[in-house]
Protein backbone atom coordinates (compact mmCIF):
# COMPACT_ATOMS: atom_id res chain seq x y z
CA UNK A 1 0.00 0.00 0.00
CA UNK A 2 1.24 3.47 -0.82
CA UNK A 3 2.37 5.51 2.20
CA UNK A 4 1.13 9.07 2.36
CA UNK A 5 2.60 12.00 4.21
CA UNK A 6 1.52 12.03 7.90
CA UNK A 7 -0.20 15.39 7.44
CA UNK A 8 -2.78 13.76 5.17
CA UNK A 9 -3.72 11.20 7.84
CA UNK A 10 -5.19 13.74 10.26
CA UNK A 11 -8.30 14.37 8.17
CA UNK A 12 -11.68 13.55 9.69
CA UNK A 13 -13.33 10.29 8.69
CA UNK A 14 -16.52 12.20 7.84
CA UNK A 15 -14.80 13.37 4.65
CA UNK A 16 -15.80 11.14 1.74
CA UNK A 17 -14.16 10.70 -1.67
CA UNK A 18 -15.97 9.47 -4.78
CA UNK A 19 -13.66 7.83 -7.33
CA UNK A 20 -14.63 7.67 -11.01
CA UNK A 21 -12.64 5.62 -13.52
CA UNK A 22 -12.15 6.46 -17.17
CA UNK A 23 -13.55 5.26 -20.47
CA UNK A 24 -13.35 1.49 -21.08
CA UNK A 25 -12.02 0.95 -17.56
CA UNK A 26 -13.54 -0.35 -14.31
CA UNK A 27 -13.29 0.53 -10.65
CA UNK A 28 -10.37 -1.91 -10.37
CA UNK A 29 -8.20 0.64 -12.15
CA UNK A 30 -8.79 3.07 -9.27
CA UNK A 31 -8.12 0.57 -6.47
CA UNK A 32 -4.57 1.77 -5.65
CA UNK A 33 -5.98 5.29 -5.27
CA UNK A 34 -8.83 3.94 -3.12
CA UNK A 35 -6.43 2.06 -0.85
CA UNK A 36 -4.20 5.10 -0.37
CA UNK A 37 -7.06 7.48 0.39
CA UNK A 38 -8.62 5.01 2.84
CA UNK A 39 -5.27 4.82 4.60
CA UNK A 40 -5.31 8.63 4.75
CA UNK A 41 -8.59 8.54 6.69
CA UNK A 42 -11.18 9.16 3.99
CA UNK A 43 -14.34 7.16 3.41
CA UNK A 44 -13.94 6.07 -0.20
CA UNK A 45 -16.64 5.19 -2.73
CA UNK A 46 -14.95 3.52 -5.72
CA UNK A 47 -17.72 3.71 -8.32
CA UNK A 48 -18.06 1.21 -11.16
CA UNK A 49 -20.14 2.40 -14.11
CA UNK A 50 -20.69 1.13 -17.68
CA UNK A 51 -18.70 3.80 -19.51
CA UNK A 52 -19.35 2.44 -23.02
CA UNK A 53 -23.14 2.17 -22.82
CA UNK A 54 -24.56 5.70 -22.80
CA UNK A 55 -23.90 9.41 -23.45
CA UNK A 56 -22.04 11.50 -20.89
CA UNK A 57 -25.20 13.15 -19.57
CA UNK A 58 -26.75 9.76 -18.73
CA UNK A 59 -23.56 8.27 -17.34
CA UNK A 60 -23.07 11.23 -15.00
CA UNK A 61 -26.51 10.76 -13.47
CA UNK A 62 -26.15 6.98 -13.22
CA UNK A 63 -22.69 7.02 -11.69
CA UNK A 64 -22.67 10.07 -9.45
CA UNK A 65 -26.17 10.54 -8.03
CA UNK A 66 -26.23 7.20 -6.13
CA UNK A 67 -22.70 7.77 -4.81
CA UNK A 68 -23.59 11.25 -3.57
CA UNK A 69 -26.73 9.87 -1.92
CA UNK A 70 -24.63 7.22 -0.16
CA UNK A 71 -22.26 9.89 1.14
CA UNK A 72 -25.14 12.00 2.40
CA UNK A 73 -26.81 9.04 4.14
CA UNK A 74 -23.53 8.35 5.91
CA UNK A 75 -23.35 11.93 7.18
CA UNK A 76 -20.44 13.14 5.05
CA UNK A 77 -19.21 16.57 6.08
CA UNK A 78 -17.42 17.02 2.74
CA UNK A 79 -17.66 15.14 -0.53
CA UNK A 80 -14.56 15.14 -2.72
CA UNK A 81 -13.96 13.58 -6.13
CA UNK A 82 -10.90 11.96 -7.72
CA UNK A 83 -11.33 11.05 -11.36
CA UNK A 84 -9.48 9.59 -14.30
CA UNK A 85 -10.07 10.72 -17.90
CA UNK A 86 -13.81 10.59 -18.74
CA UNK A 87 -14.62 10.53 -15.03
CA UNK A 88 -13.62 14.19 -14.77
CA UNK A 89 -16.07 15.16 -17.51
CA UNK A 90 -18.84 13.27 -15.70
CA UNK A 91 -18.17 15.33 -12.58
CA UNK A 92 -18.24 18.57 -14.55
CA UNK A 93 -21.50 17.50 -16.20
CA UNK A 94 -23.11 16.52 -12.89
CA UNK A 95 -22.03 19.63 -10.98
CA UNK A 96 -23.18 21.89 -13.81
CA UNK A 97 -26.74 20.73 -13.12
CA UNK A 98 -26.80 19.74 -9.43
CA UNK A 99 -26.03 21.76 -6.32
CA UNK A 100 -23.85 19.91 -3.82
CA UNK A 101 -23.60 21.89 -0.56
CA UNK A 102 -21.01 19.51 0.92
CA UNK A 103 -18.76 19.66 -2.17
CA UNK A 104 -15.09 19.63 -1.24
CA UNK A 105 -12.29 19.39 -3.80
CA UNK A 106 -11.90 17.67 -7.17
CA UNK A 107 -8.77 16.06 -8.60
CA UNK A 108 -8.83 15.13 -12.29
CA UNK A 109 -6.20 12.82 -13.78
CA UNK A 110 -5.72 13.13 -17.54
CA UNK A 111 -9.11 14.75 -18.18
CA UNK A 112 -10.04 15.75 -21.75
CA UNK A 113 -11.33 19.08 -20.44
CA UNK A 114 -11.09 20.66 -23.88
CA UNK A 115 -11.63 17.41 -25.76
CA UNK A 116 -9.11 15.32 -27.67
CA UNK A 117 -7.87 15.44 -31.24
CA UNK A 118 -7.93 11.64 -31.21
CA UNK A 119 -11.73 11.84 -31.20
CA UNK A 120 -11.64 14.44 -33.97
CA UNK A 121 -9.58 12.12 -36.13
CA UNK A 122 -11.08 8.73 -35.30
CA UNK A 123 -14.50 9.39 -33.76
CA UNK A 124 -16.40 8.82 -36.99
CA UNK A 125 -14.80 5.41 -37.57
CA UNK A 126 -17.02 2.43 -36.85
CA UNK A 127 -14.42 0.63 -34.76
CA UNK A 128 -13.99 3.72 -32.55
CA UNK A 129 -17.71 3.84 -31.78
CA UNK A 130 -17.76 0.09 -31.12
CA UNK A 131 -14.92 0.33 -28.62
CA UNK A 132 -15.68 3.65 -26.91
CA UNK A 133 -19.46 3.94 -27.13
CA UNK A 134 -21.55 7.13 -27.23
CA UNK A 135 -19.57 8.96 -24.54
CA UNK A 136 -16.28 8.53 -26.38
CA UNK A 137 -17.66 10.26 -29.47
CA UNK A 138 -18.69 13.28 -27.35
CA UNK A 139 -15.10 14.12 -26.42
CA UNK A 140 -13.92 16.00 -29.52
CA UNK A 141 -12.33 19.44 -29.50
CA UNK A 142 -15.16 21.27 -31.28
CA UNK A 143 -17.11 24.02 -29.55
CA UNK A 144 -20.17 21.78 -29.49
CA UNK A 145 -18.45 18.88 -27.72
CA UNK A 146 -19.65 18.13 -24.20
CA UNK A 147 -16.42 19.22 -22.43
CA UNK A 148 -16.36 22.54 -24.27
CA UNK A 149 -20.04 23.25 -23.67
CA UNK A 150 -19.72 22.86 -19.91
CA UNK A 151 -17.79 26.08 -19.34
CA UNK A 152 -15.52 27.06 -16.42
CA UNK A 153 -15.45 25.24 -13.11
CA UNK A 154 -16.53 27.17 -10.01
CA UNK A 155 -15.15 24.81 -7.35
CA UNK A 156 -11.60 23.79 -6.36
CA UNK A 157 -10.11 21.63 -9.10
CA UNK A 158 -6.60 20.24 -9.35
CA UNK A 159 -5.63 18.74 -12.72
CA UNK A 160 -2.80 16.24 -13.18
CA UNK A 161 -1.69 15.76 -16.78
CA UNK A 162 0.72 13.21 -18.24
CA UNK A 163 3.41 14.05 -20.78
CA UNK A 164 4.60 10.58 -21.81
CA UNK A 165 2.87 8.48 -24.45
CA UNK A 166 2.95 4.75 -25.17
CA UNK A 167 0.55 5.18 -28.10
CA UNK A 168 2.56 6.82 -30.86
CA UNK A 169 -0.28 6.46 -33.39
CA UNK A 170 -2.62 8.55 -31.25
CA UNK A 171 0.17 10.98 -30.48
CA UNK A 172 0.59 11.71 -34.18
CA UNK A 173 -2.88 13.27 -34.03
CA UNK A 174 -2.17 15.38 -30.94
CA UNK A 175 -0.16 18.63 -31.09
CA UNK A 176 2.29 19.31 -28.29
CA UNK A 177 3.15 17.14 -25.29
CA UNK A 178 0.54 14.48 -24.61
CA UNK A 179 -0.16 11.28 -22.67
CA UNK A 180 -1.32 9.26 -25.69
CA UNK A 181 -4.96 10.31 -25.36
CA UNK A 182 -5.07 14.03 -24.61
CA UNK A 183 -2.60 16.90 -24.88
CA UNK A 184 -1.27 18.53 -21.74
CA UNK A 185 -2.85 21.80 -22.85
CA UNK A 186 -6.30 20.30 -23.34
CA UNK A 187 -6.38 18.90 -19.81
CA UNK A 188 -6.73 22.47 -18.57
CA UNK A 189 -10.12 23.95 -17.68
CA UNK A 190 -10.99 27.59 -17.01
CA UNK A 191 -11.37 28.24 -13.29
CA UNK A 192 -9.13 25.40 -12.13
CA UNK A 193 -7.04 25.91 -9.00
CA UNK A 194 -3.86 24.03 -9.87
CA UNK A 195 -2.29 22.19 -12.81
CA UNK A 196 0.52 19.65 -12.57
CA UNK A 197 2.35 17.72 -15.30
CA UNK A 198 3.95 14.35 -14.56
CA UNK A 199 6.15 12.07 -16.72
CA UNK A 200 3.38 9.48 -17.03
CA UNK A 201 1.13 8.02 -19.74
CA UNK A 202 -2.66 8.13 -19.77
CA UNK A 203 -3.39 4.48 -18.88
CA UNK A 204 -1.20 4.59 -15.78
CA UNK A 205 -1.83 8.03 -14.26
CA UNK A 206 -4.35 6.72 -11.70
CA UNK A 207 -1.82 4.13 -10.47
CA UNK A 208 1.25 6.37 -10.47
CA UNK A 209 2.71 6.78 -6.98
CA UNK A 210 3.43 10.48 -7.41
CA UNK A 211 -0.02 11.15 -8.86
CA UNK A 212 -1.64 9.39 -5.90
CA UNK A 213 0.41 11.38 -3.40
CA UNK A 214 -0.38 14.62 -5.20
CA UNK A 215 -4.09 13.81 -5.33
CA UNK A 216 -4.16 13.20 -1.58
CA UNK A 217 -2.26 16.42 -0.95
CA UNK A 218 -4.68 18.45 -3.04
CA UNK A 219 -7.68 16.99 -1.22
CA UNK A 220 -6.13 17.91 2.12
CA UNK A 221 -4.70 21.35 1.28
CA UNK A 222 -6.21 22.58 -1.99
CA UNK A 223 -2.87 22.66 -3.80
CA UNK A 224 -0.25 20.32 -5.18
CA UNK A 225 3.17 19.83 -3.63
CA UNK A 226 6.12 21.43 -5.35
CA UNK A 227 8.19 18.91 -7.28
CA UNK A 228 11.95 19.04 -7.82
CA UNK A 229 12.98 20.18 -11.31
CA UNK A 230 13.26 17.46 -13.93
CA UNK A 231 16.86 16.39 -14.61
Amino acid sequence: MLALAPCARSLASTEHVILLHGLCRTSRSMQPMADALQAAGYVVHNVDYPSRTAPIEELAARAIAPAVAACERAGASRIHFVTHSLGGILVREYLAHHALPALGRVVMLGPPNQGSEVVDGLGSWRFFAAINGPAGRQLGTGTDSVPNRLGPVTYPVGVIAGRHSINWINSLLIPGPDDGKVSVERTRVAGMTSHLVLPCSHPFLMRDRTAIRQAAHFLAYGRFQDLPPSP
